[in-house]
């Protein structure tokens, strides 16, 4: 029995579940689609990446001696969805009697791979995205009949599941969580040890030409992509992080420095989640290198916590609330996304780094996609579903799997704090102690209702004061909301309408 075996974009893994069935006599399919493409305004080194990904692991696929059916963007008209490449497929090898394709990320898609068997009249087979470690149904397990889905306790869980920094039952070092010592700021003279970094071969140059030529208007440009697109390079950087990076992560992974884009995060995210790399093998490589006395322990459980801990609980939630969660709003945020968030053009200094990052290198760190630009969406009470399409769209690591929650959850909290357990709103002073942003600025983070305040001081308590009835009874607000309440009735008014003027002039800012 032949069958059609269908590859995504974000599946190029040889140990994808529907690889390891694949036998000479199949067919695998890859093609390079315009709705994925384009379904929102993709970054150009994303579209760069994914496409020169897909055409590398196209090729080593071909050495193995299996057959591929790989559809380009430009060679193939009226191939617009994955239903038309698997139509042209199945129209190209008419004696195959099956389909075979492993479950996708994003529940949009996977809603047109469901309607498959009835459409082409074939059987079909979805299988389990094993590269995870923990599927939907153990997730679904561990929710069931619990109040609060709160990550710490799932990635407890995923520690003693997977043995990782464990000594029996116990933690290594005693504690499950060393957050506390990952909070430094970076001392500006510290010298910092770039992400590698790889030159575009022919065929990444390829790809780079034919984005500049279909998606021009798109954020970012193709003249600085540097990025890995082959499984071999991407294990490259990825060790260079252990080896050159790691050791000094844990201290100052939420540290920011202007115009250091990078520190010392690995950028790998993009690649494990395109499937370039494998994340038990990543978190054994992390392991390896504590024991062996490379990296300190807050360095190594700060870095498995993000990947066991938060990147599979998040993709838990998604499959578990889709598709209802991408309609919540709990705060009723609405106001329309101003265009610095696409241009970068801002006085204040910090938002002007993380999208200017963000614009050259599709990309900025958790720290900043967190408390900078989804922080300033939080208190300005921008639309919940033009912020989620903006991170959806111009980082190179976001599939709505991972970027759904994370937005909508965690820095929007419109679940309501299905995820977090409070709002990860924040005034000026949280940026000022974590970077050295607020030294170069326009505005100055010590004033609140003066000409030349931060702006992000009076969005924070005009954000506590107009969602007092969602937040006020939540514990972890209670010192936040004390401090509002025993502001003079004068001070309120003074803040609330600086804050009323600042969102008036949002394209100002």
């Amino acid at each position: 029995m032949a069958k059609l075996i269908v590859i995504l974009g974000d599946q190029l893994s040889p140990a994808l579940a529907a690889l390891r069935q694949a036998s000479t006599d199949d067919v695998i399919l890859l093609a390079e689609v315009g709705r994925e493409a384009s379904y929102v305004a993709h970054h150009k080194h994303k579209i760069i990446l994914i496409f020169s990904a897909m055409r590398h692991f196209s090729a080593v696929l071909q050495q193995q001696g299996l057959q591929v059916c790989y559809l380009r963007f430009t060679e193939h008209s009226g191939i617009e969805t994955m239903t038309d490449a698997v139509s042209y497929a199945l129209q190209q090898y008419p004696t195959l009697d099956g389909i075979t394709v492993t479950h996708c990320g994003e529940f949009r898609l996977q809603q047109e791979i469901n309607s498959w068997q009835q459409q082409f009249s074939l059987p079909l087979s979805i299988l389990d995205d094993d590269r995870f470690i923990c599927d939907t149904p153990r997730f679904a397990a561990w929710a069931k009949d619990k109040k609060q889905l709160r990550m710490e306790y799932f990635y407890r869980d995923m520690r003693r599941y997977t043995g990782l920094l464990m000594q029996g039952d116990t933690p290594e070092g005693g504690k499950w969580n060393y957050d506390a010592e990952n909070r430094k700021a970076c001392p500006a003279d510290l010298a910092q040890i770039p992400p590698l970094q790889f030159a575009p071969d022919a065929i990444t140059a390829e790809v780079i030409t034919l984005v500049e030529q279909y998606f021009p208007d798109n954020m970012g440009s193709g003249d600085n992509f540097c990025y890995a697109v082959t499984g071999k390079d991407a294990r490259r950087a990825f060790l260079h992080f252990v080896q050159q990076q790691l050791p000094v992560f844990g201290d100052y992974q939420d540290a920011m420095l202007l115009n250091q884009p990078f520190l010392f995060h690995s950028l790998c995210s993009m690649y494990l989640n395109c499937g370039l790399l494998d994340v038990r093998w990543m978190c054994n490589k992390v392991q390896q290198a504590y024991q062996q006395g490379l990296v300190p322990l807050n360095a190594a459980e700060g870095f498995i916590r993000q990947l066991i801990g938060w990147r599979e609980y998040v993709r838990g939630l998604y499959w578990l609330l889709m598709p209802d969660y991408k309609q919540r709003n709990s705060l009723q945020a609405k106001r329309a996304l101003p265009g610095f968030y696409w241009h970068g053009k801002t006085q204040m200094r910090c938002m002007q780094q993380a999208v200017q990052h963000t614009i050259e290198h599709a990309y900025s760190h958790h720290i900043q996609r967190l408390m900078i630009t989804g922080n300033f969406a939080l208190l300005a009470g921008l639309s919940v579903e033009q912020v989620t399409d903006w991170y959806l769209a111009v980082y190179a690591d976001a599939y709505e799997w991972v970027e759904l929650p994370n937005t909508l959850g965690m820095a929007l909290f419109a679940d309501g704090g299905v995820l977090a357990s409070k709002p990860y709103a924040a005034s000026g002073a949280y940026i000022n102690r974590m970077s050295n942003y607020c030294k170069n600025c326009a505005y100055n983070v010590k004033h609140t209702t003066e000409a030349d305040a931060c702006p992000f001081n009076a969005l924070y308590w005009d954000f506590l004061n107009r969602n007092q009835q969602q937040l006020a009874a939540n514990p972890r607000l209670a010192l936040p909301f004390a401090n509002w309440y025993k502001r003079s009735d004068s001070d309120k008014a003074a803040i609330l309408a600086k804050a009323a003027d600042t969102l008036q002039q949002l394209e100002q800012l």
